[in-house]
């Protein structure tokens, strides 16, 4: 009886030392390229970058130049996708979580928005040039931000849905016994109690969004020139990156990199101060 246990037990221990390794593993492996990634980014873009880089405007072959345009252009298609994204994915998300719950109606909205979701950015860049580009026929920063707007909605209505259904029943309740109405008590409990989850996905949407070049190649293409027109093509860094990393010319391939390098800062800069400002509320 003692050496069956004693075998039992030691067959236990090897697999939980076989589980250890393959998660610490799994672990590393993943980290492994995630810095290899990082490193060689930062090892070719940071030797690009210079004062001209984010003062001039992208330069034909052979001339000086930066990625002043691509930057505004990207900041100018950002803008206004979540002008038009943040408002209709918090209040889809807020009449799924608080109005419709347990219907049929948001069961069906759910299941919708799962699949717009793991759509690929390349047909939603295709359902923007049909519906859009080729009935004003031109390209349009419009319709940039357009395509953006719909890759970031259901991400944004999936998180706010999410960190609204799980704030507590009772803090309703007891905002409804004392006279308070559903659409007060949604704004200064349910929004209060949610507001840092509700942030994390729209910051979320704002680092997918940052890197997405297929559907921009689709509707605002780019514009090798300083420009505010959104009725225009307009640059913006992905499709630059794209453009320039494919060329023959080792000045375009320099500026691909400090593009890449650019972008990736600024996501895990949105990270960084998203985690800092987290931690002060929770201090307070």
């Amino acid at each position: 009886m003692f050496q069956v246990h004693h075998r039992l037990f030691y067959c236990r221990k090897i697999k939980n030392i076989l589980m250890y390794a393959l998660c610490y593993g799994s672990v590393i492996f993943g980290l492994f390229w995630l810095c290899w990634i990082i490193a060689t980014l930062l090892f070719k873009g940071l030797p690009s970058f210079s004062l001209q880089t984010f003062m001039l405007a992208t330069p034909s072959p052979g001339e000086q130049g930066g990625l002043l345009n691509a930057i505004v252009g990207s900041g100018l298609l950002l803008l206004f996708a979540l002008c038009l994204s943040v408002p209709i994915g918090v209040l889809a998300g807020t009449y799924l979580a608080e109005y419709g719950r347990y219907s049929k109606l948001a069961s069906i909205i759910r299941f919708f928005n799962d699949i717009l979701l793991s759509a690929p950015s390349i047909v939603i860049g295709l359902f923007i040039y049909a519906l859009y580009v080729s009935q004003v026929k031109h390209y349009s920063g419009w319709a940039g931000s357009l395509a953006l707007a719909v890759i970031a909605i259901p991400i944004i209505i999936r998180t706010t849905d999410n960190m609204l259904s799980i704030v507590p029943d009772p803090l309703r309740e007891s905002a409804m016994a004392l006279g308070c109405g559903r659409w007060r008590m949604i704004l200064t409990i349910c929004y209060r109690s949610a507001q840092k989850g509700i942030l994390t996905g729209i910051l979320l949407a704002v680092a997918r969004l940052s890197g997405e070049t297929a559907p921009l190649l689709f509707t605002a293409l780019s514009n090798q020139f300083m420009s505010f027109n959104m009725n225009a093509p307009i640059a913006n860094l992905p499709v630059v990156i794209y453009q320039y990393a494919a060329s023959p010319f080792d000045d375009w391939n320099k500026l691909a990199w400090a593009g890449a390098t650019c972008i990736t800062l600024f996501v895990l800069s949105i990270t960084l101060a998203t985690r800092l400002l987290f931690k002060q509320n929770t201090m307070k």
